[in-house]
């Protein structure tokens, strides 16, 4: 689906027309610049690519400064391809799309993103075990524990796939329908309803 780039702020609440108050998230959507159009008969695919966030030169691959220098455009930090019907916006190198130009208020949204990392943990807290054993008469041990995780001489193995415990977060999460609360393009902000993935100035992607 199309869609574009941007990075979380932060949450905040806002008032609808009813006086209900309402979770939301602030994302700040730069416009994105189009760094490659790809057709069937050159790539094999349709696709648009866009770019977002200033970067300096000298933390950009050199391959992809001189893919910059190709389409007209400085360094940018994050680069993304999505579907080619883009209705609003003119599909041309080096054109920039603002964020009032594809979004509108009460539109629906998916956004996706690195979720926060929380390091090694149990399956209480990553799977939503209730644990084992009882928490009286004097027992300690074993309260979170995972419990059984196979039988015996037969299969003689454990299964793949076995919720366990481990790394928890870091991982891309896509979040759907959200509402588009708001569109503010004088300061590039677009703020939907409910929480997004991810911590505060990491990269979003809304899609449609």
């Amino acid at each position: 689906m199309p869609g574009m780039i941007g990075k979380k702020i932060g949450m905040t609440s806002l008032f609808d027309e009813n006086g209900k108050n309402l979770p939301c998230t602030v994302i700040e959507v730069e416009p994105n610049v189009v760094t490659q159009i790809k057709t069937a008969e050159k790539d094999g695919y349709e696709a648009v690519q866009l770019a977002y966030g200033e970067q300096k030169e000298s933390r950009v691959p050199a391959a992809m400064v001189g893919h910059f220098k190709k389409a007209g455009v400085s360094p940018r930090k994050k680069v993304k391809e999505f579907d080619t019907n883009f209705k609003e916006v003119e599909l041309k190198e080096g054109v920039a799309i603002s964020v009032d130009q594809f979004f509108a208020e009460g539109q629906f949204v998916d956004i996706s993103g690195v979720s926060k990392g929380k390091g090694f943990q149990g399956v209480v807290k990553r799977h939503g075990f209730g644990g084992v054993g009882q928490s009286t008469h004097g027992q300690h041990n074993r309260l979170r524990a995972p419990g059984s995780i196979g039988a015996g001489s037969d299969p003689s193995r454990v299964f793949k796939g076995m919720r366990m415990a481990g790394r928890m977060g870091g991982a891309m999460t896509m979040v759907e329908n959200l509402r588009v609360i708001k569109v503010d393009a004088d300061k590039n902000l677009l703020v939907v309803k409910g929480s997004v993935p991810g911590p505060k100035n990491s990269i979003l992607i809304i899609t449609k």
